[in-house]
């Protein structure tokens, strides 16, 4: 590299000095002399203009700091030469970190004042445009008062002035506190000013400040006051303009967030003007930013209201068929700020829902996504969009995105079909979904957590659909979201255990994999409990009423007992079983696991291997129970036969409670008096059953001697049987009864009075068939020792 410097030596001719080596130049910024000086600066200036090289080069030999005490000289030409070094020499980012270092911030914009040259004007606005990429240099600008002079300069007669001032300005506004101080210090009608610049540079940075600082809503209204909307629209309607156009529309989205904004377009024709611009441009960009800036307005129900009347919906509709990723995923994000529009969610669902199903095949995520979000705000609280949904064939591709790769497509999409779900001829029409569900479910995202344990809520009411869900293996991943922190997640997979837990066969799995143990805990924490935890863990106990019966002590009259029902004391207890079921002969259930135990027959005793051992001399609560449920050889009693067979052949309407009774009285020993249950010797007797069958599971009808507890259990069984309704009560010590509910005779001479049933104890000891009002003293002494 060449650096010349030309230096006149009076009373001489000019010298020509030619100097090889920059670090030569780079030195005589150290001379006295004023002319020596002004020429070094003028040739590192033409050095630095050649490349970026040639800036690290200066920098590596110390040139910044001797220029940058020329940059305050008092020789005007001096200080000029110096900052146009300064200016280009800025725009390397090594350069700008030694500016901030000597903080040269304070020096550069004292240039900036009105007497000094354009030049001088130009490129120190230059180099502060260059600093202010930086957030330190950004503060540090407009902490030392660099706004107020750089607004000043937007009226500069030079161009390129107003153009290094304003990007310096589009910089700084990124802070909010420059945004303030902008409108504090008037800058708007000067930034309007640039508008009409003849340099499409000037107008393009003035614009994009202004999409800055109008995200503010008290520059919109100066905006506004100073006629910046037809500033804008003059530059929406120049086609020679059409680079600006993106920029521009930009501004306008921010300016119709405000209602006033929106109804002055509406009264002057500019909304027409606007929606017509969006609907028959070519560029996409202008389309995406136009849906953009309806997307803004439209989150303020005045404005929709006054989209809807200017119908929107259409300009939408056609943005969805553009061949553009970017316009189709705006349009389908402005359908979606609409819906909040009734009117305009009833607009779509003609043309627009069928487009947006479509656009759940795309290959564009994002616009996948779009979609998506669109459909599931048109379907929310719109049975008719749902079904719209279902006629435009938008079934497959919704089970099809829950295998998206983004969570808000699957999210979404799974609300979609859960709001079809809420109409049975469109649940019923949606197969396969449970064995998609299963990876939503699986999911980290709370959202998609959420949403999936509500279609499974929403599905879940089918036995197809829990059959299926059960075989996918999803109702692992449902009870584990039953652990979630997540508030509406932990409510939402409470509600599908709930409702999945209406069958035996999954309401037996979902204990198996441990949803009782985590809803008692959920339901002792007043602050993880829901209306949710407490219903699915009435279901889930409704269903196994075995272990309802065993945790709650209670089964009510609607808990009606089937075959395979044990009664095996409260939780913790062990000593003996009692079996219910009606079949003839012995049975053995099929199963991989086998339970262990010191009075098991001795064939029984196994395991296979890698199958846990759980013993029946070790209370481990709800897997003990569950196992004993599923696994211990039913033995079945032609007794216990003979027991039902006596009534199913009689007509329900002659049979009467007292017969009942009287039958399972006689079956268990006959009526004890009161004064001698203590000689009453029933534990012998089980105790030898016991020893009969070494096991400890004894089968209902085989007791011939039976006390409270048998009894009473018996008794709800025949009951359920033929149609009495009786709840069945543990108490303490062994004892348990049968409480019904029954409704008195009318008060005589009061003819068509209803009155309130009373719930009545029977006797099954004592004097069976006896009913005793319930809270009586002779009630009270048959349920208490």
């Amino acid at each position: 590299q060449v650096v010349n410097i030309s230096r006149e030596v009076p009373p001489f001719d000019p010298i020509s000095i030619e100097s090889k080596k920059a670090a030569t130049v780079v030195l005589m910024l150290n001379s006295p002399e004023e002319e020596v000086l002004a020429k070094a600066c003028d040739a590192i200036y033409k050095f630095a203009s050649k490349g970026d090289e040639n800036k690290v080069t200066l920098l590596s030999l110390g040139a910044v700091e001797p220029l940058f005490k020329l940059v305050s000289h008092e020789d005007p030409l001096v200080r000029r030469n110096a900052i146009m070094v300064f200016g280009i020499m800025a725009s390397n980012n090594d350069v700008r970190k030694l500016l901030r270092e000597l903080d040269v911030t304070n020096s550069v914009i004292a240039r900036l004042a009105p007497e000094e040259d354009i030049v001088v004007h130009e490129f120190a606005s230059l180099c502060l445009a260059h600093m202010a990429v930086e957030y330190t240099s950004k503060v540090q600008i407009f902490e030392q008062g660099g706004l107020e002079p750089l607004i000043r300069l937007l009226s500069s007669p030079d161009p390129d002035v107003k153009k290094n001032s304003v990007e310096c300005i589009y910089h700084l506004v990124q802070d909010f506190q420059s945004r303030a101080a902008v409108r504090e210090l008037n800058a708007v009608p000067a930034l309007l000013e640039l508008l009409k610049s003849e340099y499409p540079v000037v107008q393009l940075l003035a614009l994009k400040t202004f999409g800055v600082i109008s995200n503010d809503r008290e520059t919109r209204i100066i905006l506004r006051e100073n006629q910046g909307l037809d500033h804008l629209f003059k530059i929406l309607e120049t086609k020679e303009f059409n680079d600006l156009h993106v920029e521009a529309l930009a501004v306008v989205a921010n300016c119709l967030e405000d209602v006033d904004t929106m109804q002055l377009l509406q009264q002057t024709g500019g909304l027409k003007k606007l929606l017509s611009f969006a609907e028959m441009s070519t560029i996409p960009d202008i389309q995406k930013n136009a849906a953009k800036a309806i997307t803004k307005a439209a989150y303020d129900p005045e404005n929709r209201k006054i989209l809807h009347e200017e119908e929107i919906e259409k300009c939408l509709i056609t943005l969805l068929g553009t061949d553009n990723d970017g316009a189709k995923a705006a349009a389908s994000q402005a359908i979606s700020a609409m819906c909040e529009n009734l009117a305009s969610k009833d607009a779509f669902r003609v043309q627009g829902i069928p487009q947006l199903v479509q656009l759940l095949s795309s290959e564009n995520e994002a616009v996948k996504e779009a979609a998506a979000i669109a459909l599931a705000d048109l379907t929310t609280a719109s049975p008719n969009n749902a079904s719209a949904v279902a006629e435009a064939e938008g079934i497959e591709p919704l089970i099809n995105v829950l295998s998206a790769k983004r969570d808000g497509t699957v999210a979404n999409a799974a609300t979609v079909l859960t709001n079809m779900a809420t109409q049975e001829p469109l649940r019923l029409s949606i197969h396969g979904i449970m064995n998609v569900i299963v990876e939503p479910l699986q999911s980290t995202n709370s959202l998609v957590q959420s949403k999936a344990a509500l279609t499974v809520a929403a599905f879940g009411c089918d036995a197809d659909a829990r059959t299926e869900l059960r075989n996918a293996s999803g109702l692992e991943p449902l009870v584990k979201l039953l652990h979630s922190k997540n508030d509406e997640v932990r409510r939402n997979a409470c509600w599908a255990v709930m409702v999945c837990a209406s069958d035996e066969l999954t309401a037996v799995e979902l204990c198996r994999l441990g949803a009782l143990d985590i809803l008692e805990e959920i339901n002792l924490s007043t602050g993880r409990k829901n209306n949710f935890s407490e219903g699915a863990l009435d279901k889930l106990l409704d269903n196994n009423l075995s272990q309802k019966y065993s945790q709650v002590g209670y089964l009510s009259s609607s808990n009606i007992i089937t075959d395979g029902f044990y009664d095996y004391g409260q939780v913790n207890y062990f000593k003996y079983y009692l079996k219910v079921y009606a079949g003839l002969g012995f049975s053995l259930l099929q199963t991989k696991y086998w339970v262990y135990g010191p009075v098991m027959p001795p064939e029984y005793k196994g395991v296979i291997a890698g199958t846990r051992i759980w013993s029946l001399e070790s209370p481990c609560s709800l897997l003990l129970s569950y196992a004993i449920t599923k696994v211990i050889h039913l033995y079945m009693s032609y007794r216990y036969c003979l027991y039902l067979h006596s009534f199913v052949i009689i007509p329900l309407s002659i049979i009467s409670m007292k017969e009942v009774t009287d039958l399972i009285d006689f079956g268990m020993g006959g009526p004890i008096e009161r004064d001698k249950l203590h000689e009453f010797s029933w534990e012998l007797h089980i105790s030898e059953i016991e020893f009969e069958l070494k096991c400890n599971v004894v089968p209902i009808g085989k007791i011939k001697k039976g006390t409270f507890y048998h009894r009473a259990l018996l008794f709800k069984v025949v009951a359920d049987r033929i149609g009495i309704g009786c709840s069945l009560v543990r108490g303490e010590y062994g004892r348990a009864w049968n409480e019904v509910k029954l409704v008195d005779d009318s008060p005589q001479g009061i003819t068509g009075l209803l009155l309130p049933p009373q719930t009545y104890i029977v006797d099954l000891m004592f004097q069976p068939g006896c009913l005793m009002k319930q809270g009586s003293s002779e009630a009270d002494h048959y349920l208490r020792i």
